[in-house]
């Protein structure tokens, strides 16, 4: 194996769903802006995910996908508008 190719920084980390609250602590590097307070007492940097195993449709087996960016709505949004400018440019030309 090739040494020190994998990083030595590994803390306790804790992840939270934000759809659904559900949090667990790991080890990680990933870097955190926050931190939490967890029932243990100690303060815990924070990661937030916005979809887990907790909530994703293939391992809760609900075919509903909770769309917590508002991405769907954003792509309605832009959707509607190219259509009414490439029908205002029908309409002129």
């Amino acid at each position: 194996m090739k040494k020190d190719i994998h990083p030595d920084n590994y803390r306790l980390v804790v992840f939270k769903d934000m759809s659904n609250g559900y949090s667990f602590i790991t080890k990680s590097t990933a870097p955190a802006r926050e931190t939490i307070k967890m029932e243990d007492g100690k303060e815990y940097p924070l990661i937030k995910l916005e979809i887990s195993n907790t909530s994703h449709p293939f391992y809760t087996g609900k075919m509903k996908l909770v769309d917590t960016a508002g991405r769907v709505d954003k792509f309605n949004t832009r959707l509607k508008k190219h259509i009414e400018k490439k029908k205002s440019q029908q309409s002129t030309g």
